[in-house]
């Protein structure tokens, strides 16, 4: 293995469930990569017919562990029998038994092992920060020459962007009617004016961004909420009826570069969708595609639970990135995305109803459509012919009656209104 770290999955009891225990392996060395070795501690084997009967297949040959397997020995009396020597040896093929002894026993049997793995919280920081090989200058950012912006080549403008037209939103200076009834008021009272601190200015778009709320070539009628840092707007060319888009209201790319306040509202906007989306039976999986986008779009798409888990959902991207050799990996849950992907890093990420995330960093000729045709798969919502959102234009009329009802389903969740 040379000076790569030694990769390890441990486990706990397994009481003879053990094509359940290496079907498991099977699925997280299909996600993350191929393991050195598993380690279970407790009881490995079980004494039911069932537990025997699976048993009998890896001692016999029939099947064969997918890993290197180290088993701790017989934890109690009613297993003994499957461990002929008490001085640990190989039960199956890729199956060890370790059989460690009293400390310090009179037959001095081996009674420790010893395993060369390094913690990341004793790792070097730098080498915890060490960028992959593979890693490129960033091609979105110019250095400065002279003081000013090197204007960027042709290449990366607008012939290079997916088109700008695919979702407009005309938010204007006027909010919606029942933004107006519900509006925050200005501070005009009092013998002088009160400045509370300013927030961090967002960057200024280099060219017409559609998604800016100031930008005036949009359509308001598919606005559903306006916040302080961040909107909800109805998707032109939905999946569903109830597929919507959390953005910035300033000019933000990407999930990692928002300011922290944007982020803060960001989230309370995702926790109000998830609490809509319950209410009405519904997964809320929510994804982001930072690449040919110039403003941060973060779409979301409510899944009935009725048709599939959020399981199958994980399995439904898995599959298709695999088609596509896309090598999605899985983060946890609580991962803040600034830790793996720097700003300026082109990515796509999901994240499932549980808060689970699959996350890609982006090469080169990444599908732009990728996210609505998982979930306009067979598998999931089965509306195949919907995976493109140019299939999907309605009427603006059919737009506004649209935009309409979800605006009365989601006031009752809707924090913007009391603040």
């Amino acid at each position: 293995m040379g000076d790569k770290p030694l990769r390890v999955l441990a486990c706990g009891d397994v009481e003879g469930r053990i094509n359940a225990l290496f079907n498991r392996v099977n699925a997280i060395q299909k996600k993350s990569g191929q393991f050195d070795l598993l380690l279970c501690v407790g009881e490995f084997l079980g004494n039911s017919p069932e537990a025997e009967a699976e048993w009998e297949a890896y001692k016999s040959g029939a099947k064969k562990a997918p890993i290197h397997t180290y088993i701790l020995g017989a934890a109690s009396q009613e297993t003994v029998k499957y461990f002929p020597n008490s001085d640990g040896c190989e039960l199956a093929e890729n199956i060890t038994c370790l059989a460690l002894a009293t400390v310090n026993n009179p037959a001095k049997k081996k009674y420790l092992y010893a395993f060369n793995i390094v913690p990341m919280k004793n790792m070097d920081p730098a080498e915890l920060v060490k960028q992959p090989q593979d890693v490129t200058e960033n091609p979105y950012r110019k250095p400065m020459k002279d003081g000013k912006k090197e204007k960027p080549p042709p290449s990366m403008t607008g012939t290079e962007e997916e088109p700008a037209s695919q979702f407009f939103f005309d938010l204007g200076q006027n909010k919606p009617q029942h933004q107006q009834r519900h509006g925050r008021k200005r501070q005009t009272d009092g013998d002088g004016p009160n400045y509370p601190k300013q927030p961090r200015r967002p960057p200024q778009p280099t060219g017409p961004c559609w998604f800016c709320l100031a930008s005036p070539e949009v359509e308001k009628h598919l606005v559903i909420s306006i916040g302080t840092h961040c909107y909800m707007a109805l998707a032109k060319g939905s999946l569903t009826p109830d597929h919507v888009l959390l953005l910035p209201i300033g000019h933000y790319q990407s999930v990692v570069d928002l300011a922290s306040e944007v982020v803060e509202e960001m989230e309370k906007y995702k926790s109000a969708i998830k609490k809509f989306c319950k209410s009405r039976a519904q997964r809320c999986i929510m994804f982001e595609r930072n690449y040919r986008s110039q403003h941060l779009q973060l779409q979301v798409v409510p899944v009935p639970m009725e048709k599939c888990s959020t399981d199958d959902i994980k399995e439904a991207f898995m599959t298709q990135a695999e088609e596509q050799q896309i090598e999605l990996m899985e983060i946890p849950a609580h991962t803040d995305l600034k830790q793996i992907a720097p700003p300026g890093t082109p990515y796509f990420y999901v994240e499932m109803d549980t808060g689970e995330k699959l996350f890609y960093r982006i090469k080169k000729n990444f599908p732009l459509q990728f996210g609505r045709e998982v979930l306009a798969s067979e598998a999931l919502l089965n509306i195949p012919m919907r995976a493109d959102w140019r299939e999907c234009k309605c009427t603006k009329e059919e737009e506004e009656d649209q935009a309409k009802q979800m605006r009365s389903d989601f006031e009752p969740f809707d924090f913007a209104l009391d603040d």
